[in-house]
């Protein structure tokens, strides 16, 4: 996953929070950087056809962009499952969204493997708390 698959992911969250287009507040506070990145890295994206963006409406994922959101947000799932179940690590959260920009496709597949993910993931996502709605969490961790 790359910055665009992260960005791609906020919008996909942004517009379930917001039930329509994202706004650039909602980006930049999800990702947290400026408003400017935001309005760079949109303008980027309308030009690879993956986001139509309209001034003061917000940004809205293409049919292309809302794939590849899906698919980035299913790898963040993937990875916060396997770190809180698995390794039990605490700021489970923390360390999935540092890890979510440098895991590539393979790694994510084979840590599939190992995870008891559900099969509406990343649908069971909430937007709201950030977090899977289905993920339970052991001792060894805390939100």
């Amino acid at each position: 996953m790359n910055t665009a698959d992260q960005y791609l992911k906020a919008i996909y969250l942004a517009q379930r929070i917001e039930d329509g287009p994202a706004s650039t507040g909602t980006l930049a506070d999800l990702l947290e950087v400026s408003p400017a990145s935001v309005n760079e890295m949109i303008g980027k994206l309308e030009d690879r056809g993956l986001v139509d963006h309209e001034k003061y409406k917000g940004a809205s994922l293409t049919d292309e962009g809302l794939g590849r959101a899906h698919d980035a947000l299913q790898t963040y799932c993937i990875i916060e499952r396997f770190l809180a179940n698995v390794l039990e690590v605490e700021e489970y959260q923390d360390e999935a969204r540092a890890l979510e920009s440098v895991i590539d496709d393979t790694v994510a597949e084979r840590l599939d493997t190992i995870i008891d993910r559900p099969g509406e993931c990343p649908d069971c996502f909430d937007a709201d708390r950030d977090a899977c709605e289905r993920l339970e969490v052991g001792d060894g961790c805390a939100d």
